[in-house]
């Protein structure tokens, strides 16, 4: 088994997520390509901090690489030492690491106004299940995952509320479900259940479940309530023919975006997250307390939904620039 397969099956036993998977063995695969030596592979095993050091350098130096994606680098290297060849080197195989680290400014979010978020939403085709992903990034916080892995399992109309189901560091939380979106998600909900009915009379209506709700459940995959309130244009069949329907291109919906934002003429630079950031601004700017604006986005910590309150309106209308002081007189 390579090293690379061993990192992912040890990444599904501690329950990181695909994605996290993913990027810790594209990390590994380039440091162990920056440490061939005349073209000839080396296994970690052989290589000390320094090589990691060389190679956290290159990235700082020759490919100007952001604090955040070096540290993202390190992590992934840490984890294959630490995690996966930690019984088989020890722990102090790396010893002392030494390398150019890249130094990581303090950013402050961008933040959209209540308007600009109007202005992108009403470039968004009226109806069109994009419009609703978008106001629904924006009306209860979602990550653009969170947002396009939502099943018919997680809407609780009668309580007007959202499960998001393993968020970031596999966590769950309840969230609002917006009282404007109501009627819109109930009838996206009612044409996922006609289309899994259609898809289910041509040896379809099949949808992805882990394992552990595989294992336990054996009908879950053509459970309707597993069904994503998003789901793919596309019906996918497997060896077997089943055809199944996964979740919306999360890449797709921020494309979708970007054209938005051109059409409405916002100037800032905005994602998918941009529309998290101004659903904790707005609801601060508003009076809420920072403990429920942190429980709705599922923080860790404290200190990281604090950041939202460095670019709320109130430091900027409670100090009078001096300027304007000098154009009264």
């Amino acid at each position: 088994m390579s090293v690379l397969q061993r990192l992912s099956e040890m990444g599904m036993r501690r329950r990181l997520s695909p994605l996290t998977i993913e990027c810790y063995q594209s990390w590994v695969g380039q440091f162990l390509r920056f440490c061939r030596v005349d073209g000839r592979w080396r296994h970690p095993r052989e290589l000390r901090g320094g090589d990691v050091g060389a190679f956290l350098t290159h990235l700082a130096r020759d490919r100007r690489a952001a604090a955040a994606t070096q540290n993202q680098a390190m992590c992934a290297i840490v984890f294959l030492y630490k995690q996966v060849l930690g019984e088989e080197l020890g722990p102090d195989h790396l010893g002392q690491i030494a390398g150019e680290r890249s130094t990581r400014p303090v950013r402050v979010p961008t933040v959209l106004s209540v308007h600009e978020v109007g202005r992108i939403v009403a470039a968004l085709a009226p109806g069109s299940v994009r419009r609703a992903m978008v106001e629904l990034l924006y009306g209860a916080g979602l990550r653009i995952t969170e947002c396009c892995t939502l099943r018919l399992r997680d809407l609780d109309f009668d309580r007007q509320q959202l499960i998001v189901r393993g968020g970031k560091g596999d966590k769950d939380r309840i969230v609002m479900l917006p009282a404007a979106l109501r009627g819109r998600l109930v009838e996206q909900a009612r044409h996922v259940r006609h289309q899994h009915d259609r898809d289910s009379a041509r040896g379809g209506g099949f949808a992805p479940v882990p394992n552990a709700v595989a294992n336990k459940i054996d009908y879950a995959e053509r459970d309707w309530r597993w069904q994503y309130l998003f789901p793919s244009r596309l019906l996918r069949r497997d060896d077997a023919g089943r055809g199944y329907r996964w979740h919306a291109d999360p890449s797709a919906l921020d494309r979708a975006i970007r054209a938005a934002v051109r059409r409405s003429g916002v100037a800032k630079r905005v994602s998918a997250h941009t529309f998290r950031h101004s659903f904790a601004t707005h609801l601060l700017e508003a009076g809420y307390d920072v403990r429920q604006v942190q429980t709705l986005l599922g923080h860790a910590k404290l200190e990281t939904t604090m950041i939202y309150t460095h670019v709320m309106n109130k430091p900027a209308t409670a100090v009078t620039s001096p300027l304007d002081r000098l154009l009264t007189v």
